[in-house]
This record gives structure tokens, C-alpha cells and sequence, in this order.
């Protein structure tokens, strides 16, 4: 996790460094439902890389905002969900959701 020294004194700067990008947007709509498992998100996340996937999920991960679960199995079984940290974010996903579809309607 980042310390406060390492974070933007801007409020909006630091929410856009940890979830500024398009995939770490997507990834965290798809976690706002339920735990996912690797392979499910780059299914529903169309276009995406393993490799960006991988960086995003541990991105995310270091940020606090996602946990990975990993239950030492063969075959690997591994899954992801939200952190209370990630959880105070879907406030904020449905607003950019509403504004979304907002937008659509005016344009």
C-alpha cells in the first residue's frame, strides 16, 4: 500500500492514481457483484490482456482495494473480491454509472 507521502495532496488525484485506468475501472464493476475467479474477468473484460489483467489485480491488490484468495489447490484456484477499502468505491462506480447513462440521453 502507498504511504500518504507517496500519494497526490489533490483528493481526486489520488482516487484517479489508484483507479485511474479503463481496466481497473472494469475490473472493479465486475467486483462490485461478487468474488471472481482469474480466468472469469478476462472472459467479461473483452480485449484485455492476461498481462495488463495480472498488473491491474496486483495493482489493485497492493492499493488495498482488492484481496486475493488463493486455496492451494491443484488445479490453482484463485479468486478476487473487494476490501472494505474497495467497497466504499462502488459509491462512486454507481455515480459514474448514473452519469453515464445520463449522458447517453443528452448527446
Amino acid at each position: 500500500m502507498k504511504t500518504k507521502s507517496e500519494l497526490p495532496d489533490c483528493p481526486v488525484a489520488t482516487t484517479v492514481s489508484l483507479i485511474g485506468s479503463k481496466w481497473k475501472l472494469l475490473i472493479l464493476r465486475n467486483l462490485s457483484s461478487r468474488t471472481w475467479r482469474f480466468n472469469e474477468l478476462q472472459k467479461s473484460l473483452d480485449g484485455i490482456s492476461q498481462k495488463v489483467l495480472t498488473t491491474s489485480l496486483r495493482e489493485l491488490e497492493a492499493d488495498g482495494i482488492i484481496f486475493r484468495k488463493d486455496y492451494c489447490t491443484n488445479p490453482p484456484k484463485v479468486e478476487y473480491g473487494l476490501t472494505e477499502i474497495g467497497k466504499k468505491l462502488q459509491e462512486l462506480l454507481a455515480v459514474m454509472a448514473d452519469f453515464g447513462t445520463y449522458y447517453k440521453t443528452v448527446i
